[in-house]
């Protein structure tokens, strides 16, 4: 999943204009949102991708990816994104404003112009990102409460639920809102209590070697679960129905999508005849075409002579095509759905199946045609991600009367500054922990990891993925949204019931029937915003307790050896998360 950072960026510059700079320029802010927020796009394509090379590494099949590579393949994808949606921006933006609301454009665009009228919400984010960064040293810096609660096993029933303690995922079920939330939450209630116990009460024994666990070959399903609990069951087993789920879901999501689609590329055909980027007129000036152009080609010369990318002059064109094929698909998701909410590994997953499949019939076998087309689903996953922030971005700006072209030009400066970053960020976090472990899953990674062996090598489990693949279509034909409910499925249960909380939150708080829907909206956006900030201030501190395991002095904050507060204490320290939450929002009282 993905959450929008468009918001708090937006905040967030208001604050750093103001008192930083003493000025007060909404474009400015506006500028200042669009370059902050391209690091959080660029960021989840990488993130959803780029891990399985590091397990490939880990695994001795391949060398570890170096720093140049991941921020070229991330660069690539990042560069082509804002390009490939500056043709479509006249189409999308202009000629359907009031058709589709792009959501976080339209709400940035507010959250400008309450700062220009004097409100400030910055103080609201901030706040966020504090208490959210002090939960996540309590729980993984200190550790004194534990980093999740399990219920104990019922004897003779394998089914298990619990909750992990963490501020970042309330906040994702709280902006998410109830109705997403309660899918992924379902998702888990099917793969935990009904499908690890139905797999382990029937029994038999599965060859654990050909699902990629040869520490597990010739134990029987009921001696795996008795050594290593439900979570055994769930890695080795329901993985791979959650995967057949989510792949089954992104498609139908394609396949819905596509009179959209179609609509979209016919505007964006016709509006590339008018975008010259010569009009007088200052709030409807593009980056000239030609320029556009030639840097599309530099690119595409550039993914051709990489050798990372082990594609033909023709197969790094491809690569440009399915790119503009899938930005005008996020850019018209992000319109109607929002940034959040875009079906950004679906259409990964999509990409790799096909970049698989073409590798393989090409001859590039083995390691390097999987190398290869994690290369290439990466950067049509960036190109994705960020196609739909920068719609969102342009959106705000034409509602505030920015000039596009020099918010493409940010855009760029936001993806190169990000771009340069994300190798850092992936090494560090496969140096203190590594992906694949409890702190750093990596679940979208591992899951695309899994896919392409899996086509290669010809070993995945077809059983297991097609049982994803027919719930899917049940699920599609009883019209219950696919892709939230297959992510839950594919996600620990212990990460879905938090999401839940959050949503069940947010439930309360837009269901209270005595306050007047202005006043709602308003303690709803406070609460967004406070839980952006607490997803942010989660990431910082991780990103900081990574660094500090890197260096060998994470230990030195660790008082799990002298307070131990147990289940007890991760209870209050929930309770404390949801009350700071309803401060933020219902219980905030501002300064006219």
């Amino acid at each position: 999943m993905t959450v929008s950072a468009s918001i708090p960026a937006a905040v967030i510059s208001l604050g750093v204009i103001r008192v930083i700079m003493k000025k007060n320029s909404i474009l400015e802010s506006n500028m200042v949102q669009t370059i902050g927020s391209a690091g959080e796009s660029l960021a989840a394509g990488a993130i959803f991708t780029m891990p399985a090379l590091f397990l490939w590494a880990e695994e001795g099949k391949i060398a570890m990816p170096g720093y140049l590579e991941i921020t070229l393949i991330a660069l690539f994808g990042g560069i082509l994104g804002v390009l490939f949606m500056i043709p479509l921006r006249k189409a999308l933006i202009v000629e359907e404003h009031g058709i589709l609301p792009y959501p976080e454009g339209m709400a940035c665009a507010e959250v400008l112009l309450a700062g220009e009228e004097g409100g400030s919400n910055a103080s609201t984010v901030f706040a966020g990102m504090g208490l959210g960064a002090a939960f996540k040293f309590i729980v993984d810096g200190l550790k004194i409460v534990p980093s999740d609660i399990a219920t104990p096993n019922i004897k003779g029933y394998a089914g298990q639920i619990g909750v992990e303690i963490y501020p970042a995922l309330i906040g994702v079920g709280y902006i998410c809102g109830p109705s997403i939330s309660s899918y992924m939450f379902a998702g888990g209630i099917i793969a935990w209590l009904v499908l690890i116990p139905a797999v382990v009460f029937f029994g038999g024994s599965i060859d654990f070697a050909t699902l990629g666990n040869t520490g597990l070959a010739g134990q029987t399903i009921a001696e795996v679960y008795e050594a290593n609990g439900a979570s055994a069951i769930w890695s080795n087993v329901i993985k791979y129905v959650g995967a057949g789920a989510i792949a089954t879901g992104g498609v139908i999501s394609l396949l819905k999508s596509l009179p959209l689609i179609i609509k979209t590329f016919a505007g964006a055909m016709k509006s590339l005849k008018n975008t010259s980027g010569g009009t007088n007129v200052r709030t409807d000036r593009d980056l000239k075409m030609p320029v556009v152009l030639g840097i599309i080609l530099i690119v595409i010369i550039l993914i051709w002579l990489v050798p990372s990318v082990p594609v033909s002059l023709l197969g790094a064109f491809l690569i440009a095509i399915f790119g503009f094929f899938f930005a005008t698909v996020s850019s018209r998701m992000v319109g109607l759905i929002g940034s959040s909410n875009n079906p950004v590994s679906g259409m990964a997953i999509a990409t790799l199946l096909i970049s698989t499949f073409v590798l393989k019939a090409t001859g590039n076998t083995g390691m390097a045609g999987m190398t290869g087309a994690i290369a290439i689903g990466s950067i049509i996953c960036v190109i994705a991600a960020i196609a739909g922030d920068t719609s969102q971005d342009l959106k705000t700006g034409y509602l505030l009367g920015a000039t596009p072209k020099k918010q493409q030009i940010g855009e760029l400066i936001g993806v190169v500054a990000a771009g340069l970053a994300i190798g850092g960020v992936l090494y560090l976090l496969n140096t203190a922990w590594g992906y694949g472990s409890a702190e750093v899953p990596a679940p979208q990674a591992t899951l695309m990891k899994m896919i392409v062996e899996g086509i290669m090598g010809g070993k995945l489990p077809w059983t297991l993925v097609f049982i994803g693949v027919f719930l899917a279509i049940g699920l599609e034909i009883l019209r219950i949204p696919v892709m939230p409910f297959a992510i839950g499925l594919y996600l620990p249960i212990y990460l879905n019931a938090a999401i839940m909380i959050g949503g069940v939150v947010r439930m309360f708080v837009d269901g209270r029937k005595n306050v007047d829907d202005k006043k709602k909206e308003e303690q709803a956006t406070d609460g967004t915003l406070y839980c952006a900030g607490m997803i942010a201030g989660e990431g910082l501190v991780g990103i900081l307790l990574a660094i500090l395991a890197v260096v060998n002095v994470s230990s030195v904050f660790d008082l799990s050896g002298s307070i131990n507060l147990g289940n007890a204490g991760g209870v209050i320290l929930m309770l404390l998360m949801i009350l700071s939450l309803l401060k933020f929002s219902i219980w905030n009282k501002k300064k006219a």
